[in-house]
């Protein structure tokens, strides 16, 4: 039964093992699409066909380790409606100084 047992959990674990590279990949992406030029998220869900709730997720993750950026709030050229363009380009970050001037 101990084998049975055993068996059955390298499987699920084979399993998890895909679906963390198969998440690592998607970051990839995004975190590329995003280093190009700033984008939407709908921009890059379009572009990359991920899903935008996972972009989502990405993009809440890179926020608290302070790798990306929200450079400006524009109208999405596919949604026509107020979305928060993105960048993960450190070049493209707003500076110090432009940052206290928003905060005001």
């Amino acid at each position: 039964m101990s084998t049975k047992h055993t068996h059955d959990s390298n499987i699920l674990l084979g399993r998890n093992m895909s679906k963390d590279t198969h998440f690592q990949a998607q970051m990839k992406r995004v975190y590329l699409a995003l280093y190009k030029q700033p984008k939407t998220m709908l921009m890059v869900s379009v572009e990359t066909g991920i899903l935008r709730a996972n972009i989502c997720r990405y993009i809440a993750e890179w926020k608290r380790l302070n790798c990306i950026h929200e450079v400006k709030t524009g109208i999405c050229p596919i949604s026509k409606h107020r979305a928060g363009f993105y960048t993960t380009n450190p070049e493209m970050f707003p500076s110090i100084v432009e940052l206290s001037k928003t905060e005001k």
